[in-house]
């Protein structure tokens, strides 16, 4: 078989995995009671008197903290409590192929999750006459995120064989690329760092490259950052699963 055959099969496996149990439909439906909420409630929608997704947006990296590494922390954990890792690891498929086919799986069922809050964006469409070039900039930036905070869920998940200790690790690594480019955070390090230096800690943080998308803005730096972060952690799961495998 050809290396996009096996990744094609994989994906489809896993994929077809996660809505053959409860616990996807449970997820989206607390995703998109939680976007609801954030949005229209605690986002102030109605009273900010604009059209546009602003409020949507600003909490997704909040959100996706969470709940990303809810499911990323069972990608290869599961795996090794079942003791199904080993059998995934004997078929005629090379270890990158398995991390790209898990990754690519569960990176789109959390498209789809993003993709079934098109009501929010009706919803904003009817109200006004919203710049919807912008709310599609959001949306790229939005699945973009969702996948490096994904690839940093699998490596963690990659390093051990309990789920909360994964979701922990991803989480805190998660929030620690959010705070360094968070404004309270960056203004309370600039009283004593020079600013070429708080620039340059905040170019690694995902809040700054998530903020172009928020704008409308497709820039390719931003594009090549995520990229990156997601083509780094899905090598360190390589390089930990091969260990693993040779161990």
């Amino acid at each position: 078989m050809s290396t996009w055959s096996n990744i094609r099969t994989v994906t489809k496996r896993e994929l077809a995995a996660y809505f053959d149990s409860p616990v996807a439909y449970v997820f989206i439906v607390i995703f998109l009671l939680l976007m609801g909420f954030f949005t229209f409630t605690f986002g102030a929608f109605f009273d900010r008197g604009e059209a546009s997704l602003g409020a949507f947006f600003m909490w997704m990296p909040w959100l996706f903290l969470f709940l990303v590494p809810a499911v990323g922390m069972r990608l290869w954990s599961e795996e090794r409590r079942s003791g199904t890792m080993e059998l995934l690891l004997t078929f005629p498929i090379t270890t990158w192929q398995a991390i790209v086919a898990k990754f690519l799986a569960s990176w789109l069922f959390l498209g789809i999750a993003l993709a079934l809050t098109f009501p929010v964006w009706l919803t904003v469409n009817l109200l006004g006459d919203p710049d919807n070039g912008v709310i599609v900039a959001g949306y790229v930036g939005s699945f973009l995120l969702a996948g490096a905070y994904l690839a940093i869920s699998s490596a963690t998940s990659a390093m051990t064989r309990n789920q909360v200790v994964s979701f922990i690790l991803s989480v805190v690594i998660c929030l620690l690329l959010v705070l360094v480019g968070f404004q309270p955070v960056t203004d309370l390090v600039a009283r004593w760092a020079a600013p070429w230096f708080v620039e340059a800690v905040a170019a690694f943080s995902v809040l700054t490259h998530f903020d172009g998308f928020q704008k409308g803005v497709l820039d390719s730096r931003d594009v090549v950052f995520f990229a990156s972060l997601i083509g780094f952690a899905l090598f360190v799961t390589g390089v930990v699963l091969r260990g693993q495998r040779v161990g």
